[in-house]
């Protein structure tokens, strides 16, 4: 019988469905539905199988982290020392706080309630606020450092309500004499941005964690920062510390010993007082560089914590130039202290130390007149060097030649650039014909001869140098310096003169002190010991009346070098003082008081204490007073904040007025005075 069909339309017919055959389609979809079920029941259960069991340590390890906070300790940093092993750089017990600007919800709230909390005055607080908006990630910032006990814990019971704060118990950097080893010590201070993405070492964004930033600091940055520790303590969901659970202490750096003599460095700092300039002391007998001063600086403690903007605004706005190492990028014409160098060169090629030149107050070269400070009448070589009479090497090169000058300068040290860490040296200058056709497209003339011969034209050092050049001709060894402790350098090739001719040299700066020569105010005052040395006045500009004017700017360089015993050379010193006139009244008095030091150290601390009285204090008294002082006639909101990352050995703008000069500039000579009229006296002592 033919099933039943139901009408729907002109040709359109429903089948009829039986309950068979819904029985059989209810089957069907109950199986599809069953079978989609248990397939997703069986990757759920294998999903939590390999959650339980293959990633059981990963997640067991994360669920631990919740409860558990791994910290590094950041290392203490291993000590500088002098080479008695007193501290220069060290470590000192600190509570600071620091905040991860990542983990601040409301940043300037957090920093403003810590200002409140600390007591922080509104200066230091907008230096906080401009760090932490300049810090990048989860780089840290100080807010404070040297905390009480008291302050540190008002922060910690304050610490739910001030997130991203870190409060720290540890070390931080210290410097005990401050200022007088900032050019050579450097200073520390947080790892930048650029820094962490060539080396992304976790340390580097530790809170409280530094790194050297300049000088050796910065040089032996691999042995000075030590292996960092670790600390695991229980936290609440909050973040609060329940208890510590363990820590691992963590490995002190290495210890750089160096040739330095701290005390001296110290003194010969203070004794620069109030002017700007170098010193700078060698050990004759190993080349040990026993002291390496320039002052004025800065002090590397404010720059451990990173510097306030108006401190950074008083040392950059110093036209003392307190941010520049003088002593290795100082470049000065060194005037008459190549004098006795030139001495060596003249015998090397035949000049006779006794033969007689007459000074009638200068000499003529064509239609130039160079002018003689002085009618010393008849002079010979010794007496030449006492006298410091320019007629005489004017003659003696125009004879011979320039030529004979430049190599023996290179010789003793002048243009050279010495293997000394943590110093980035300027070599100055030593010009020759072709340096001068290289540098400025110009033929070599016999007036660029007569220049540098007395140390002035083209001629330029720094301070190591001239102290590098006294060691050499005190000794006639080619001494090389050094500054580690213990790597002892080696005597370079044999210097290419005898020790006659050594002694006519010597004899000449003997008389220079003991004498009637220009340096005479700086005899030793001590029995037994006596000091040879030679003065230099080095012309920043063509003057009428040169050394003494007002403009501090404008006047001479004053320059001394010396060495002592006279008889047994033990020690070489060289001294520059910038725009300080003449070399016999502002740099040989210093020289003569840190050679006191050397053999009489309660003696020469006697007079320095006297003189501290009139000058205010020490360096980081008077320096302490000025930036009181300073800080009242400024805005909270007026400097602009400091760079993010201080390279103080790369301030090439303030290197360039350490000279005061441009190449050249210097040029001694004069037209000839037309009759009836007078040459400007331009002379070098």
């Amino acid at each position: 019988m033919a099933s039943p069909v139901v009408k729907l339309g002109k040709n359109r017919r429903k089948p009829f469905t039986s309950a068979a055959t819904l029985e059989a389609s209810f089957s069907r979809r109950s199986f599809v539905v069953a079978a989609g079920m248990g397939g997703i029941g069986t990757l759920l259960a294998s999903r939590v199988g390999y959650l339980a069991v293959i990633e059981n340590k990963k997640y067991s390890l994360e669920s631990e982290s919740n409860r558990v906070n791994l910290s590094l300790i950041p290392p203490r940093r291993g000590w500088i020392l002098d080479r008695n092993g007193a501290p220069l750089a060290s470590n000192r017990a600190d509570f600071r706080v620091d905040v991860v600007p990542e983990l601040m919800t409301d940043p300037q709230g957090t920093v403003t309630k810590l200002g409140n909390i600390l007591g922080m005055d509104a200066t230091t607080i907008a230096d906080v606020h401009q760090r932490v908006a300049d810090a990048v990630g989860a780089q840290p910032v100080e807010v404070a450092s040297g905390l009480s006990y008291d302050q540190f814990a008002a922060v910690g019971v304050r610490l739910p309500d001030l997130h991203g704060v870190v409060p720290q118990r540890g070390f931080s950097r210290y410097y005990p004499t401050g200022p007088s080893v900032a050019h050579l010590i450097g200073y520390v201070g947080q790892a930048n941005a650029e820094e962490y993405k060539k080396d992304h070492d976790p340390l580097l964004i530790t809170p409280g964690f530094k790194i050297g930033k300049d000088g050796l600091e910065k040089s032996f940055e691999k042995e000075l920062r030590g292996v960092p520790g670790a600390r695991r303590v229980e936290v609440t969901a909050s973040g609060r510390i329940v208890k510590e659970l363990e820590t691992r202490e963590d490995v002190q750096g290495q210890s750089v010993k160096l040739t330095i003599d701290g005390p001296l460095q110290d003194f010969a700092a203070r004794r620069i007082g109030l002017e700007s300039g170098s010193v700078a002391v060698i050990d004759c007998q190993t080349g040990g560089i026993l002291a390496l001063v320039s002052m004025p600086a800065f002090d590397p403690n404010s720059f451990v914590g990173g510097i306030g903007r108006l401190r950074w605004k008083m040392l950059n706005e110093d036209d003392h130039i307190p941010l520049l190492n003088k002593s290795v990028r100082g470049l000065y014409p060194p005037g008459s202290t190549v004098k006795p160098m030139a001495t060596l060169a003249l015998q090397q090629h035949g000049v006779s130390p006794d033969e007689h030149v007459y000074c009638g107050g200068g000499y003529q070269l064509g239609r130039r007149y160079f002018r003689c400070d002085a009618v010393h009448g008849s002079v010979d070589m010794r007496t030449a060097i006492e006298k410091s009479c320019n007629t005489y090497f004017w003659t003696m090169v125009h004879r011979v030649g320039y030529d004979v000058l430049a190599p023996m300068a290179r010789t003793l040290g002048l243009g050279d650039e010495f293997d000394l860490p943590g110093t980035s040296q300027r070599y100055g200058t030593v010009p020759t014909p072709d340096w001068k056709m290289r540098r400025f497209h110009q033929e070599w003339t016999a007036a660029d001869g007569l220049n540098a011969s007395i140390g002035q034209g083209y001629v330029l050092a720094n301070p190591l140098q001239l102290a590098v050049m006294t060691s050499r001709i005190a000794t006639g060894k080619n001494l090389l310096p050094s500054l580690i402790y213990g790597n002892k350098r080696p005597v370079g090739p044999p210097l290419p003169f005898t020790p006659e001719q050594l002694q006519v040299t010597h004899d000449g700066m003997f008389r220079v002190v003991n004498g009637s020569g220009t340096a005479s105010s700086a005899r030793l005052n001590l029995d037994g010991i006596q000091m040879a040395g030679k003065t230099g006045t080095a012309q920043v500009r063509k003057l009428v009346a040169r050394g003494h004017i007002s403009d501090w700017a404008a006047r001479d360089h004053s320059l001394f070098v010396c060495f002592a015993p006279f008889d047994n050379p033990r020690y070489a010193i060289a001294v520059v003082i910038e725009h300080g006139g003449f070399g016999s009244v502002a740099a040989a008095p210093i020289a003569r008081d840190v050679m006191t030091y050397l053999f009489a150290p309660e003696k020469a601390l006697d007079t320095l204490h006297k003189l501290e009285q009139g000058w205010g204090g020490t360096p980081d008294e008077r320096m302490r007073r000025r930036y009181l002082t300073f800080i009242g006639d400024q805005g909270v909101d007026d400097p602009p904040p400091p760079p993010p990352d201080l390279d103080i050995s790369s301030r090439v703008d303030a290197e360039s007025r350490v000279a005061g000069m441009k190449p050249g500039s210097a040029e001694m000579e004069t037209p000839t005075p037309s009759p009836g009229a007078s040459g400007a006296p331009i002379t070098t002592t």
